[in-house]
């Protein structure tokens, strides 16, 4: 199945030659995504890669990033931090619509990664919440690439987590 998804990354000052990146992208087998470097010190490709599942295209997009540029840190992989008009484009609805459905259903529509004047959502969530009410047109390979998008970018962010207060967190915030 072919996947659609983006990978952002912070580069490292020794790896500022963004046309020798380009290039030595292309030479390993990247030509399956648009390289965006607009700007300094930062690289977004946009992938259309076959694979069996959609976590094996992330992971094997991952594994030649890392083979060709290693100074390179992930940042972001997407599809996965939407807000509300990213969610309505994706399900065939209007914005105003997904609003009175995040309103009319508060107690079980899937709570935002940060909550503020911009809400931001893991896209996973509220494509799993709308399969689950039926009804909508949501394709499974944007749900399998957005659910593989969410556990790359929580991986990540766990690594960041200080072992002792890991263990204390734990109980706290299941």
């Amino acid at each position: 199945m072919e996947y659609v998804f983006t990978l952002k990354y912070r580069l490292a000052a020794e790896d500022s030659d963004l046309d020798a990146i380009v290039e030595r992208l292309g030479e390993a087998g990247c030509d399956d995504a648009t390289i965006g470097v607009g700007q300094p010190g930062r690289m977004a490709l946009v992938f259309t890669r076959e694979g069996v599942s959609a976590f094996e295209a992330l992971i094997s997009a991952l594994e030649d990033i890392k083979r060709v540029v290693p100074s390179a840190r992930l940042v972001e992989a997407g599809p996965d931090f939407v807000g509300l008009t990213d969610v309505a484009e994706l399900a065939g609805v209007t914005r105003q619509n997904m609003r009175k459905l995040m309103l009319s259903h508060a107690i079980d529509f899937p709570p935002p990664v940060h909550e503020g004047s911009a809400s931001v959502w893991h896209l996973s969530d509220i494509l799993g919440w709308l399969t689950a009410r039926g009804g909508y047109d949501i394709k499974p390979d944007v749900l399998d690439i957005a659910e593989s998008a969410k556990q790359i970018n929580l991986a990540k962010q766990a690594r960041e987590l200080v072992p002792t207060l890991d263990r204390q967190l734990q109980a706290l915030v299941a």
